[in-house]
């Protein structure tokens, strides 16, 4: 069982069971309950049913039902869920990733398409990625032969994408660090790619991580985002894209001699070439 943010997850066994409790909502895969602030989740994945697409299912069966109070919630849930399917926790990851990349790069996975899009606008050997989160595109671009440093604000989930690297044996140079001052010197890679960051930040803070990007990279900065009608706030989400507002970014890197081009497919792209 886990404990974060007055959050316990717990998978569960045997058929689901109805509850009477006017506190209980109960959906195809969870049972949840909130009681003195509290949110009692219970679930009945298995080991096998582990995968990235985990996020996907919680936005539609807890957060769109009003279960989830914010992102802390849902990663609170997310990381829950994982490390209760298996007695092992750091076993239920390493399922995790396994079932992941298996997805992400041979199946059906939701993000399969954007991560095979990214990996074609890559050039060069040397890649840098900001906003990695669990690192699913570094694992990529390492088992294609790149030499990939994958960087994110969280410590602890670098910590675990390093570990889970090297049991995929797949390495990926980790940092911790904000994507805005990114500890490596200018050009430090032929491709620094931003895939769905930005969304994440305001205005001011996105520019300065793409200004961050163009100083790492040698030769192109490869954005990408997803177009919601409302940014997805479980995600974490706060900015909206669409074509047009890429459109303005491009064209301000454009006055300052960058090349920059616009594209959709699964979301929109910004390409910044130096």
């Amino acid at each position: 069982m886990l404990d974060q943010l007055s959050v316990r997850v717990r998978r569960r066994s045997g058929p689901h069971v109805a509850h009477a409790m006017w506190n209980t909502l109960c959906t195809n895969r969870f049972c949840t309950s909130r009681s003195g602030g509290v949110l009692e989740v219970a679930h009945d994945l298995s080991p096998d049913e582990l995968s990235d697409d985990l996020a996907e299912l919680l936005a539609v069966e807890l957060d769109d039902t009003g279960v989830l109070r914010g992102q802390p919630e849902f990663e609170a849930v997310f990381a829950g869920v994982v490390e209760s399917t298996m007695a092992d926790r750091d076993e239920a990851w390493h399922r995790f990733y396994l079932n992941s990349v298996r997805r992400l790069e041979h199946e059906d996975a939701a993000f399969a398409p954007v991560h095979e899009h990214a990996a074609s606008l890559v050039v060069g050997s040397e890649i840098v990625d900001l906003g990695s989160c669990f690192g699913f595109f570094p694992l990529r671009l390492s088992a294609a032969g790149h030499r990939v440093t994958a960087t994110d604000l969280s410590g602890p989930t670098m910590d675990l994408l390093e570990r889970m690297s090297a049991r995929l044996h797949r390495p990926v140079h980790t940092i911790g660090c904000n994507a805005t001052d990114v500890p490596l010197p200018d050009g430090a890679a032929d491709t620094v790619t931003v895939l769905h960051l930005i969304e994440h930040l305001d205005a001011g803070t996105a520019g300065a991580v793409l200004r961050e990007a163009v100083r790492l990279a040698r030769r192109r900065v490869v954005v990408a985002v997803p177009f919601e009608d409302i940014p997805r706030a479980c995600y974490g989400h706060v900015q909206r894209f669409d074509v047009d507002a890429l459109r303005v970014i491009a064209d301000a890197w454009r006055s300052v001699g960058v090349r920059a081009g616009v594209h959709e497919f699964h979301g929109g792209w910004l390409i910044l070439d130096r």
